[in-house]
C-alpha cells in the first residue's frame, strides 16, 4: 500500500504526520511526502517518508497512484496554504481513487460545522490510528 502525505508551507504538519505513522505502521505500507514546495518535501522525508516530490505535477501523479491521502483539508481547497494548493493540485487530491484522511485544521472563510477543536497532535494519532486500522 501506498500513503501519500501532502502539505505546503514548511511542512510541519506533513512531518508530524509522516512520524505518527512511521510509528503506528512501521514499514508495513510506503510512505510517500509531496510537498507544495521542496521545503515541505525534506521535512517530511526527514521524518522517515520512504521518498519524496514536489511541487504540482508530483502531487498530481502520485495522487493517482496512492492507496490513501493524507494531510490538512486544505489540499483540496483551491487557494489554502496562503495560495500553495493550486486548483491543479485540489483536483488531483480530490478526485484521486485513493480514501482520504483529512486533517481539520482551521481554514481562512471556511468553517466546519460540527467540528470540535483538538489539539493537531490528537488529531495526527487519531488519523494514524484509523489508517493503520484500515492497513490491518
Amino acid at each position: 500500500m501506498r500513503i501519500a502525505v501532502i502539505d505546503g508551507m514548511g511542512g510541519g504538519i506533513g512531518a508530524q504526520i509522516v512520524a505518527q505513522l512511521r510509528n503506528e505502521i512501521q514499514d508495513t505500507a510506503e510512505i510517500i511526502a509531496l510537498g507544495t514546495n521542496a521545503s515541505a518535501t525534506d521535512r517530511m522525508l526527514r521524518a522517515g517518508a520512504s521518498k519524496g516530490a514536489s511541487g504540482e505535477n508530483a502531487i498530481r501523479v502520485s495522487s493517482q497512484t496512492a492507496g490513501i491521502i493524507v494531510g490538512p483539508i486544505g489540499i483540496v481547497i483551491p487557494d489554502s496554504m496562503m495560495g500553495e494548493i493550486t486548483a491543479g493540485m485540489a483536483q488531483a487530491v480530490f478526485s484521486s481513487p485513493a480514501e482520504k484522511f483529512l486533517i481539520p485544521l482551521v481554514q481562512q472563510h471556511f468553517t466546519i460545522v460540527g467540528y470540535e477543536p483538538k489539539t493537531v497532535a490528537s488529531l495526527i494519532a487519531q488519523a494514524a490510528g484509523l489508517i493503520k486500522e484500515k492497513l490491518s
